[in-house]
């Protein structure tokens, strides 16, 4: 059964993002310098632009790195950086296809751990260790994804009740917690530089 997510609150995009692996991927890919509702859209656009109800790796990664930087760019942009986003969302499509096939929900199929999830994880392109385990979170808080010690390897972003990331969004009241947490974290490193 597929979770019903809500992170570019628009009903299409969730949809899309609820039922596809390589969807909600790539909207954490893109999840940066955006709001979080735009970077979780763009997999929905994309799929739009490419005519298409779901997004495939290897279409993806074999698309003319021109073309699909074009598609990206058409207004509304899928991105603030849409042609420099454009090349991460391939390079990720094709490390999808070199190393599982083209199968994203085979990084965690097999795993035992939440250090080898997230080991897979943080090796993905584009993903450092803070995106990995905000990822690592929303697999394990709202996609069932919880092989052993998966809070712990998620770190802060895996504990129960907490509103810092993507993985905490199940609706518009949770956003709000999430944007008003960012909002104080980015209150504080302001304060600790003036300091």
């Amino acid at each position: 059964m597929s979770p019903t997510i809500h992170l570019a609150q628009q009903p299409e995009a969730d949809e899309l993002l609820s039922r596809s692996p390589l969807a909600v991927l790539n909207g954490m890919l893109l999840d940066q310098q955006v709001p979080m509702e735009w970077a979780f859209s763009g997999p929905y656009t994309i799929a739009q632009r490419l005519g298409t109800d779901d997004l495939d790796a290897a279409q993806i990664a074999a698309y003319d790195p021109d073309a699909f930087a074009e598609l990206l760019k058409q207004k509304p942009a899928v991105h603030r950086y849409p042609g420099s986003m454009a090349k991460r969302v391939q390079q990720l499509c094709q490390y999808l296809v070199d190393e599982y096939d083209g199968d994203v929900s085979a990084i965690w199929r097999d795993v035992e751990t939440g250090e080898e999830l997230l080991a897979r994880l943080k090796a993905l392109p584009g993903f450092g260790e803070q995106k990995a385990k905000i990822f690592l979170a929303l697999l394990g808080k709202q996609f069932g994804v919880r092989p052993k010690g998966w809070r712990e390897a998620a770190g802060a972003y895996g504990e129960q009740g907490s509103y810092r990331s993507a993985a905490d969004i199940t609706g518009p009241e949770s956003l709000a917690k999430v944007r008003a947490y960012k909002q104080e974290m980015k209150r504080a490193t302001k304060a600790d530089k003036k300091a």
